[in-house]
This record gives C-alpha cells, sequence and structure tokens, in this order.
C-alpha cells in the first residue's frame, strides 16, 4: 500500500506556512522573555518589600521598648502576627543579636536559631537574600534594631517564592491569553494575504513560477518577431531583441516612455494610442513594419502588449510583383493587338495586296524595335532597362507617354554591389507609377524618366533618378508631408494608399542618399533620387551624358 506523498505546497501556502511559524515564534519568544523578566521583577519587588517591612518594624520605638522587656516575646508575637497580616508578607521574625528567635508565624519555632545569614545584620547593616527556611525558599531581609549605636536585635521579613511564582503565573496567563489573540489575528491576516497572492500567482509553488520565468525568458529572446509591453503610463515595461532590432534602439530602455525613444510620429501615435491597432503599416528609418496593439485586460488601464513584424523584404517584393504583374498585364495587351495586327496582315494577304501587308507589318515592327531600342541605348543596366520597358507599356495601356530622357545614360555593370536591384525597383517603380497616376487624364499625358550618373556629387559620383510628370503638381506646403506614410491626393482603396513614396525616401535614406521634389517645365511635379556611388564609379560614365543638368 502506497501512502498519499503530499504535493508541493504554492507559494502562497508556503508563505502563509512560514508566516505563521515566525508569528508563533516570535509569540512565544516574547513571552518566555516576558515571564522570566516578570518573574525578575517580581522577585526584585519582593525584595523591596521585604526590606522595607524590616526596616519599619526595626526603627518601631515599641519594638524596641518590648526588647527592653523580660520576656520580649510575650508583646513582640502578636504584633509581627498584625504586621503580617497588614503588609501581605509569610512571615516577620524578629530575634536576639545571636539569632534566637522571639517570634515566628509557628508558635513552635520561637526560641530555635534563625535559618539564614545574619553577619552584615550584627554588623549593623541591613541585607537582602533568597534562603530555604523553615517555610521553604523564600526572598529575605534582615535589619538590625538599633539601641544607641548598639545592635539591640534583630528583624527578618519574607515573602515565600512559592507566592513570588503564583504572581508570575497570573501574569503569565495574562501574556498568553494577549500572545493567542496576536497570533489568532497575525493567521488571519496571513491568510488574507495569501489567498489574495494565491489568486496573482494562480495557486502555483515557487519552482513552477521559477520555471515559467525561465521558459518566457528563452521564448522571448528566441522569437524573431519583436515584442513591447507598456505599462499604464505608457513606459517601456519589457522589450525583446527582436523589439530591440526592429526599432533600432540600443542601451536601457526599459522604464523610458515611448515617446522618449526617438521613433517617427505616426509609430508613437500607434504605441500611445489606447484603442488597439490591428496589422498597421509603419515606417521607421530603414523598416516596414505591422503593428499590433492589444491592451492588457483587467478593467483600469494596465498596460499595452506590442507585437511588431518585420515585412521590409515582403513589401519591396510585393511592389516587384506588382511591377511583374503590370508588366505581364501589358504583354497580354501587347499580344492582343499584336493578333489584331495580324489579322490585318492575312486580311491584306487574302484581298491580294501584299505589298500593303508588308509596309503595314514592317512598320508595326519598326516602331517596337525603335521604343527597345530607345530604351536601351539610354539605360543598358538590365534591371532598370526592363522596369523602363514595362512602364512604358502599363503608361501606354493608361492612355499615357513615358518618355526616356535623352540625357539618360547608365551603362551595364556600373552599379556596385551595395546597391541591390530591389531598392532600385522600389525607388524608380514607385516614383514612376506615382507619376503615370498624376499625369493620366491630363493633356498632354506625359512621363519623362532620366536616369544617370553625376560625378559632381559630394562623396563622388551619384546616380541621380530623376521623374517628371504633366499633373497637376505638388503644393509647395506639402513637399515634406508627400513623403509621409499615408498622404495621397487619390481616393483610398481597400489597402490604403501613400506609402510608394514613403517607401522610396526610405530606401534613398538607407543608402544614405537625398529626395527632392520641385515643380517641373509646363506644370507637374518633378522627383529626383540621388544614390551616392562612392568613388567607384567611373567618370566617364557621366562625361558620357550629353547635357547633364538639363531640363526634363
Amino acid at each position: 500500500m502506497r501512502l498519499p506523498v503530499p504535493g508541493p505546497r504554492s507559494l502562497a501556502g508556503q508563505l502563509f506556512a512560514m508566516q505563521a511559524v515566525l508569528i508563533a515564534v516570535v509569540v512565544a519568544g516574547y513571552a518566555l522573555f516576558t515571564y522570566v523578566s516578570d518573574r525578575q521583577q517580581a522577585e526584585e519587588a519582593a525584595g523591596r518589600q521585604a526590606r522595607s517591612v524590616a526596616l519599619a518594624i526595626a526603627d518601631s520605638p515599641s519594638v524596641l521598648d518590648a526588647i527592653r522587656t523580660p520576656d520580649p516575646t510575650a508583646r513582640l508575637q502578636p504584633y509581627a502576627v498584625r504586621v503580617m497580616r497588614d503588609t501581605d508578607v509569610d512571615f516577620v521574625t524578629i530575634m536576639n543579636p545571636e539569632g534566637i528567635r522571639w517570634t515566628h508565624p509557628d508558635p513552635g519555632q520561637i526560641g530555635r536559631p534563625f535559618r539564614g545569614h545574619i553577619e552584615r545584620a550584627q554588623r549593623g547593616e541591613t541585607l537582602t537574600e533568597t534562603y530555604t527556611g523553615t517555610l521553604g525558599p523564600s526572598v529575605r531581609a534582615v535589619a538590625p534594631v538599633d539601641d544607641d549605636g548598639r545592635v539591640a536585635g534583630l528583624v527578618s521579613a519574607g515573602i515565600k517564592v512559592e507566592e513570588i511564582s503564583k504572581r508570575a503565573q497570573e501574569q503569565l496567563t495574562a501574556l498568553l491569553a494577549v500572545a493567542a489573540g496576536a497570533l489568532l489575528l497575525g493567521a488571519v491576516g496571513t491568510y488574507v494575504i495569501n489567498a489574495r497572492l494565491r489568486r496573482h500567482t494562480h495557486g502555483m509553488n515557487a519552482d513552477e513560477l521559477s520555471r515559467m520565468h525561465d521558459y518566457h525568458q528563452a521564448a522571448l529572446h528566441a522569437v524573431r518577431e519583436g515584442l513591447l509591453m507598456l505599462d499604464g503610463r505608457h513606459r517601456v515595461a519589457l522589450i525583446n531583441d527582436g523589439g530591440r532590432e526592429l526599432l533600432g534602439v540600443s542601451g536601457e530602455v526599459v522604464g523610458a516612455s515611448v515617446a522618449d525613444l526617438g521613433l517617427p510620429t505616426r509609430l508613437t501615435g500607434a504605441l500611445l494610442a489606447s484603442e488597439p491597432r490591428v496589422d498597421e503599416v509603419h515606417l521607421t528609418a530603414e523598416r516596414v513594419l505591422v503593428v499590433n496593439t492589444s491592451p492588457v485586460s483587467g478593467g483600469e488601464h494596465r498596460g499595452t502588449v506590442v507585437t511588431l513584424r518585420d515585412v521590409t523584404e515582403l513589401q519591396s517584393l510585393t511592389g516587384e510583383l506588382d511591377s511583374e504583374r503590370g508588366f505581364t498585364q501589358a504583354l497580354r495587351s501587347q499580344a492582343h493587338e499584336a493578333a489584331n495586327r495580324l489579322h490585318t496582315v492575312v486580311s491584306l494577304i487574302e484581298l491580294g495586296r501584299a505589298e500593303e501587308a508588308v509596309d503595314f507589318a514592317t512598320a508595326e515592327l519598326e516602331l517596337a524595335q525603335a521604343l527597345t531600342d530607345q530604351v536601351v541605348a539610354a539605360v543598358s543596366e538590365p534591371v532598370l532597362a526592363a522596369l523602363l520597358l514595362g512602364k512604358t507599356a502599363q503608361a501606354n495601356e493608361r492612355g499615357v507617354e513615358l518618355v526616356v530622357s535623352q540625357e539618360s545614360r547608365l551603362d551595364d555593370g556600373l552599379l556596385p554591389p551595395s546597391l541591390p536591384a530591389r531598392d532600385l525597383v522600389t525607388i524608380l517603380g514607385n516614383l514612376v507609377d506615382n507619376a503615370v497616376d498624376a499625369a493620366q487624364g491630363r493633356v498632354p499625358s506625359r512621363v519623362t524618366v532620366a536616369a544617370y550618373t553625376d560625378a559632381a556629387g559630394d562623396t563622388g559620383s551619384d546616380l541621380v533618378m530623376r521623374v517628371a510628370d504633366t499633373g497637376a503638381g505638388v503644393d509647395p506646403a506639402h513637399t515634406d508631408l508627400v513623403f509621409q506614410r499615408g498622404y495621397s491626393t487619390k481616393p483610398a482603396d481597400e489597402g490604403g494608399r501613400g506609402l510608394g513614396l514613403a517607401l522610396v525616401r526610405q530606401a534613398v535614406q538607407r543608402h544614405g542618399g537625398t529626395l527632392t521634389v520641385t515643380g517641373a517645365e509646363g506644370g507637374g511635379a518633378r522627383f529626383e533620387a540621388r544614390l551616392p556611388l562612392g568613388d567607384g564609379a567611373p567618370p566617364a560614365a557621366a562625361a558620357g551624358r550629353p547635357g547633364a543638368g538639363g531640363a526634363v
């Protein structure tokens, strides 16, 4: 048969047991100390009482007169009994200088020697001692009876130790009652406090709490997503490694206010908001973050839990996918147009007009080849060339003419590895898309693109990408606002607008470049992005650019 083995107590139970034992030990110790102290004080008080009675009897003139009579016992015995009754002492013994009793509570002891020390009293001193006599242990005092400088007799008054113990026990009983009340009150208070603690610790013991803390710490540092916990005053209560990396903060930030972390204004506003945020896209200096916030449950505003996901690469891939999708749609449209032209050629041949069919097909071929030759001749860097060809087809489908400026000159292999093609697609693709949106429906509807290197940069050569449109332009008061996340002059769709130019600025700043917007000649807006290439870019690339710095 297996005996039940009690499991580990909860943390609250352990604290309750520890506090109950502590209170019991303190109360017991105090009771013992008080008992010993009270007993000592009772003995001292008994000694003082016995001394006072003995001195009072020794100084009494009637006692001295009785001692001078032939039979002192006849007068002193009734006197001693009366004093014992009035002063609440256990015995009063009056004796001659040699210690032979004249009085005693037990008349049978009269005439016998006194049991105790009387040497000092015989020399005229008063002494107090604890001694075991005929009545048992007692605290007694012995005083001399002075008769003109000689000791005429001795007086001893005492209180039995048994009586002293009774007095101490009475005090101890009262003390134990108070101690029991204190212990009960402490136990009730401890139980109430630990019941509240059990609710907060969910009944877990110390080992379970420690293990859970270790698991939580390991999980917080293992996840790649950012986790940020704010208290009720919007101060950082916890942040994991992913949160530090995504927000770009370093050092000790726990306890700091969110407003002091140096985050973008819109992101700071989202973290300070009391209402929850779901999958909001925010930009930092280098990243695109998806932010979710949720208040901590529990009635009043106890804090906020913030999760951060890095979608920088996903956003770039989405931009590239949009470009590819647009290029595919343009190719599908061109294929449809090509089929129409092919039917036209076939019909002309069937009508016996072969020469007109050849002329028609040749003209279409020359037009398409001329467009490709124009783009590739100006921008032979393959990624940008493919991007411009796709954007040209897209713009044409929307009734917008996309023109590559004659000043464009960007040879293949010129761009350094530190400038990835993905960022170039983000910058130039979003600028062109924004310009096509602005120019669509205008007369004329034109977007002009220039891409070249400029050796006049402060850090060596700069890659310049300039896009101008014939749209309504940008209000000079909004030249800074236009690059902020969420700003758009177009109606918002389901996914929201105002992210493209913000991504452009983020990519430009990531490479240490500059992004400006001014008015274009003839109306519209002109965006220019400058990215430093360092000293590695060949100067000849810029020298081969005709009309550098000319208007677009």
